[in-house]
């Protein structure tokens, strides 16, 4: 079996590389407005609503579970919900309504102003977050974009806050984005508990 001794370093190091870029105060204003945020919709008993596609959809479900159930500390649980838990519901909505409309018929059935749409999407191109964005707007639901610096500078208008990881490699990204989100959810714990 023949391999690059050398890819455990070099992946490490830029893994190391890339989280050193988001110690900056960008970022750190950025994941503090995030958490004040979703700490004021769960202090007003709005829902916190995810939403992405492949490994985005598993780390919208993460961060809901780490909400609902606990991150750190035994507390009372925070109302949310992800848009890719109901397989039957999405399948149903993609074969009726199509793939563009899975997560926008979900949050028309049940988001209302003062939401909180979290949505994550590694390109910021996906089809059905970007009508989900112009969905939430106009209902008033506030949106937090967890993408890239791969996602066009004009989804900076579409949404409330935009955190755009920097890295262009999918996986990077995706490590970043749990990272921000593990950050996210200790924050709200500790500013409502």
């Amino acid at each position: 079996m023949k391999f690059d001794k050398n890819l455990i370093k070099k992946r490490l190091k830029n893994i190391e590389s890339n989280f050193k870029l988001l110690n900056e105060n960008f970022f750190h204003k950025l994941v503090n407005d995030a958490t004040s945020m979703i700490a004021t919709a769960v202090k007003k008993k709005n829902k916190i609503i995810f939403c992405g596609n492949g490994g985005s959809a598993s780390d919208g479900e993460h961060l809901c579970a780490e909400l609902v159930g606990r991150y750190l500390r035994k507390r009372k649980a925070y109302p949310a919900i992800a848009l890719t838990s109901n397989s039957s519901l999405i399948t149903a909505l993609g074969n009726d309504y199509g793939f563009e409309n899975i997560f926008y018929r979900q949050l028309d059935s049940i988001g209302k102003r003062g939401d909180i749409l979290f949505a994550i999407t590694t390109s910021g191109k996906s089809k059905n977050i970007l009508k989900i964005l112009e969905l939430a707007k106009k209902k008033g639901i506030k949106i937090i974009l967890l993408t890239s610096i791969k996602a066009k500078k004009k989804l900076k208008k579409k949404v409330d806050l935009l955190i755009p990881v920097p890295s262009k490699r999918v996986d990077r990204i995706q490590e970043m984005h749990i990272g921000i989100g593990h950050i996210i959810c200790e924050a709200v714990e500790n500013c409502i508990s």
